[in-house]
């Protein structure tokens, strides 16, 4: 399955060239947002600025979305555009698949308070339908114009992962000729609230990927990322996704290298160091876009970058207490492919494996 198209929409800006450049420049610190009064305490946070999200050409059909669906929007509209391939003659050849950690839970808070507040006759309608989670998918289809197969997942271990599946399932089946399939979380003030309880914050708004510690720090994020699957020719090609193991520890091959998503969401990391001894060269840039379920897309991007580009991109932070082979400088380099690893909280593995 080939890679065509990507498009990106994260804390740094939107577009698959924005996130390039965040990869290349490195960490900056996160935002801070304020927590209720009574924990006297801020908390840092990848957010995605209103700006970024606000196009008057794209989104001037759904003005009343809410951010999460305009997020997967903008996304999925720059993934396609991405590919330089035009879909005017044949709508029904694009399929849609959108996975999610926790769907649109802002809205869906929103709409509960709504209910307290005025009673379940009196609350929005719209409110109420963009709390569904397929309304994300239903709006790309909308903008796009598409008539393919549409589907959302929604998943706390391997949301991604599993889309990835599913829309290989397409391909091979002829379906579709291209599937639009990515990503979309959001972080709103109940998520905030929930991490600021339960996880390990980064004070300093570093996560240390290569700690590789039971108890690492994380620093929320939100984002979405896209990208149009194929098995046909496209003008543009950024690698292919040549298979998808879970729970395997058996190597046939190793890669050039292995990017690693630990980002503080698992609850415990110790898992990766087996992969990070095996003495390939190791990456992570969790720190460039925030700690999320779905974290696995925008490290797959970042793999697919190098492979089309041909180079390796420094990690952000480089803390190396384990003295692995780290990545440590922006450069040219030979990459025929990349393993993208990660680890949930129960410790099963999935692998996303990329080629040139």
């Amino acid at each position: 399955m080939k890679v065509a198209g990507i498009g990106v929409v994260f804390t740094r800006g939107r577009g698959i060239n924005s996130f390039e450049e965040a990869l290349r420049q490195g960490w900056l610190p996160p935002c801070s947002t304020e927590l209720p009064s009574a924990y006297n305490r801020t908390l840092p946070v990848y957010h995605v600025a209103q700006e970024t999200i606000v196009d008057k050409g794209v989104l001037r059909r759904i003005r009343r979305a809410d951010r999460f669906s305009k997020m997967a929007v903008l996304a999925g509209w720059d993934a396609l555009e991405d590919s330089g391939i035009v879909f005017d003659d044949k709508p029904s050849s694009v399929g849609i698949i959108v996975a999610a950690s926790l769907g649109p839970h802002v809205t869906t808070f929103r709409f509960l308070d709504d209910i307290l507040d005025y009673g379940d006759a009196n609350v929005s309608p719209t409110v109420f339908s963009h709390s569904v989670h397929n309304a994300a998918a239903s709006y790309i289809a909308y903008v796009l114009g598409t008539r393919g197969p549409t589907l959302t997942l929604t998943q706390f271990s391997f949301p991604f992962h599993q889309a990835i599946i599913l829309a290989e399932s397409w391909l091979n089946e002829g379906r579709c000729e291209y599937v639009l399939v990515g990503t979309v979380d959001e972080c709103g003030t109940v998520m905030e609230y929930i991490c600021s309880r339960k996880l390990a914050i980064a004070d300093d708004g570093k996560i240390k990927p290569f700690h590789f510690s039971a108890s690492p720090s994380a620093v929320p994020g939100e984002g979405s990322v896209f990208f149009l699957a194929t098995r046909g020719d496209s003008p543009k090609k950024y690698c292919e996704i040549s298979g998808m193991p879970f729970n395997s520890n058996a190597v046939k091959e190793y890669p050039d290298m292995y990017v690693l998503d630990a980002d503080g969401m698992a609850g415990d990391e110790t898992g990766y160091k087996d992969t990070a001894v095996s003495g390939v060269m190791v990456a992570g840039y969790s720190p460039v876009f925030g700690s999320m379920m779905t974290g696995s897309a925008f490290h797959c991007a970042a793999g697919a970058l190098m492979i089309k580009n041909q180079v390796r991109y420094a990690c952000p932070v480089q803390d190396n207490p384990c003295n692995v082979n780290l990545c440590t400088a922006t450069q040219p380099a030979k990459i025929g492919n990349i393993s993208c690893v990660r680890y949930n909280c129960s410790q099963e593995k999935a692998v996303i494996q990329l080629r040139k």
